[in-house]
């Protein structure tokens, strides 16, 4: 266990994992899925960071929360990390927030 509670695996580094219909109607691939379920501030931010540092200019990730001061604090944020927030879906579990990496 480490500073900030049992590690999650890391998905979808390698590819695409998948495809997301966005509420305005766009579906958008995505290249990296961040598991942040159970997780309280700051992890969700920094493991978002990480994703949007790995993955290439245009690639999108899906960032699954549970934690509502997270969801708040991801979209302000991607200002600094040369993103865009393209969307905030809440689903019956968690929320989905999808950022596309400039």
């Amino acid at each position: 266990m480490g500073l900030f509670g049992k590690k999650k695996k890391d998905a979808g580094a390698s590819g695409p994992v998948g495809e997301a219909t966005l509420s305005n109607g766009d579906t958008v691939s995505i290249a990296q899925t961040v598991d942040c379920i159970g997780d309280s501030c700051p992890r969700p931010q920094l493991l978002t960071k990480k994703a949007v540092g790995q993955v290439g200019s245009g690639d999108v990730i899906e960032v699954l929360l549970d934690n509502p001061s997270s969801v708040e604090a991801l979209p302000p944020m991607c200002d600094e990390l040369d993103a865009v927030h393209l969307d905030t879906k809440q689903e019956p579990r968690c929320w989905k927030v999808y950022i596309r990496k400039d």
